[in-house]
């Protein structure tokens, strides 16, 4: 399940053009990704150089948006930092701030990258260190550019929080696999034409040693998606049934029996996307509170405005935090401190959209419509407090529960000794359920 207001940042950039020219002084080539590159040989000067050209050649006031983004991909100015050939330049991933200003400044359209933040921000780097060459080719330009909608088939309804106690099957059938199972909590399931999918394919292994990583092909038969109902009255979400879809092999991404080691990439990627996003200074919740505390003295108590200024400060250091993170991801993969910023993003939306309804008394529980709505984006902040303050409960549920992201942290950021797991060695087929 991922959030789609933090997927507008789910390729995080390094900040604007003097910052990335100076990443590119004091920075080499870059590895972000696991995927051997072949060396940084652009700067900044060259970017702009190619820019031009893809200007010259696909003007953007007279070029279709469909074409134009085609050929952005194919002049390696999607993502610079991915090798050539698969829409980059095999460049220093800070450059990618000098193409996207640039590209702007000419009114060039971009790929909305909202709109297919799980397909940037989780399918795409996984696919770039573990697919084949074949996959890369084929599923990264129209991921990238808009044309596929991708979703996660991850969360089963008992296997949500402790994600490797899944049970969706995959059995080998010659040169397929055939999948049964249910999978839920699936943004953008109703839209999507490819999903990432992990299932267990050996159940007499230790459950995280049976898993295995495949891309779905939603179109297939036996692919069921039901909307998913939530507190808001929306259904961002589904569950989706899968029975008796096959799924051939050469679909497959990694090893056979080693889908829990490529789906850590996708889960770090995730959860950077949702907390380590760039967000402008009063920008999110905050902002929103704030502006009413400043609009609306008639509201203002002294115990509120000591909460506000906590949670402003909070913001802030999140915010600035959020930045660190990003740059970090310049220079390498992202870590587990990508759900620290998970953690706090969910506990700050939590707190400050409770002191919004606070503050605005009867008029902060007013609900204006639950009607069911599909919405193809997640919007934190829209509507009014009272959504907000519903929507907001999901944070710590969605994208790694707050719990699974405290042993993260406590185990790989700060080297506290791990839980118990009496679990570990035992054969996923012996576990209770």
């Amino acid at each position: 399940m991922t959030h789609d207001d933090a997927m507008a940042h789910g390729d995080p950039g390094t900040g604007g053009s003097a910052e990335a020219d100076e990443n590119l002084r004091t920075g080499g080539g870059a590895d972000t990704d696991g995927y051997a590159r072949p060396g940084g040989g652009t700067d900044a000067d060259e970017a702009r150089r190619r820019v031009r050209e893809l200007l010259a050649a696909h003007p953007p006031e007279t070029t279709p948006r469909l074409a134009f983004l085609r050929a952005r991909f194919d002049a390696g100015l999607a993502w610079v930092h991915y090798p050539e050939g698969l829409g980059g330049l095999g460049a220093p991933r800070a450059l990618q701030a000098v193409v996207d200003a640039e590209l702007a400044a000419a009114g060039a359209p971009d790929n909305e990258p909202r709109r297919i933040g799980i397909g940037l921000g989780m399918a795409a780097p996984t696919i770039l260190g573990y697919g084949t060459d074949e996959q890369r080719r084929r599923l990264l330009r129209p991921l990238w550019t808009g044309e596929e909608v991708w979703c996660q088939l991850f969360s089963e309804p008992g296997a949500g929080s402790d994600l490797a106690a899944l049970a969706t099957r995959a059995v080998r059938d010659g040169d397929d696999w055939v999948v049964d199972g249910q999978k839920v909590w699936t943004s953008s399931a109703h839209l999507a034409r490819w999903a990432i999918l992990i299932a267990r394919t050996d159940p007499e292994l230790p459950k995280h040693r049976g898993i295995t990583y495949f891309v779905c092909d939603m179109t297939h038969p036996g692919v069921e998606v039901r909307p998913l109902r939530q507190i808001t009255g929306e259904a961002e979400f589904n569950e989706v049934f899968l029975t008796g879809v096959r799924i051939p092999d050469s679909a497959r991404l990694g090893p056979v029996g080693e889908g829990w080691r490529v789906a850590q990439t996708t889960l770090m990627n995730e959860r950077v996307a949702i907390g380590g996003g760039h967000v402008p200074r009063e920008g999110g919740m905050i902002g929103i509170v704030a502006d009413t505390w400043r609009d609306r003295p008639e509201l203002r108590t002294h115990d509120l405005h000591q909460r506000l200024l906590r949670l402003w400060v909070e913001a802030e250091v999140a915010r600035l935090a959020g930045e660190r993170l990003g740059q970090r991801l310049a220079h390498g993969e992202p870590g587990p401190e990508g759900s620290a910023m998970k953690l706090a993003f969910a506990r700050l939306n939590q707190e400050i959209s409770g002191l919004e309804v606070e503050l605005l008394g009867e008029e902060g529980l007013g609900y204006d419509d639950w009607t069911l709505r599909r919405p193809e984006l997640v919007d934190f902040t829209g509507r009014e407090a009272g959504y907000r303050y519903l929507r907001a409960k999901g944070n710590s549920i969605e994208g790694g529960t707050s719990e699974v992201l405290l042993n993260i942290v406590a185990e790989r950021v700060l080297g506290l000794p791990p839980e118990p797991r009496a679990d570990k060695d035992v054969p996923w087929k012996d576990l209770p359920r």
